[in-house]
């Protein structure tokens, strides 16, 4: 189920998308096509702008294991 945030002072929509999701990599799209108008504002948000975040699954970032010694 979506829910929706008030963006804070200078926060970004790719901002918002890390701070949420943990990534912008076809997130940030998906919540611009979720808040029609939301492109107009500009790039730095005004204080308190709602912004539907929808439901998005996310990769987890990988790890991998290097080994340094013999």
């Amino acid at each position: 189920m979506p829910r929706t945030i008030r963006s804070l002072q200078g926060d970004t929509l790719d901002r918002i998308c890390y701070r949420v999701y943990g990534q912008t990599a076809d997130v940030t799209e998906r919540v611009l096509q979720a808040n029609p108008g939301l492109a107009d504002l500009g790039p730095v948000l005004p204080s308190a702008t709602l912004v539907t975040l929808p439901e998005i699954a996310t990769q987890s970032p990988s790890t991998a294991t290097v080994q340094i010694w013999d």
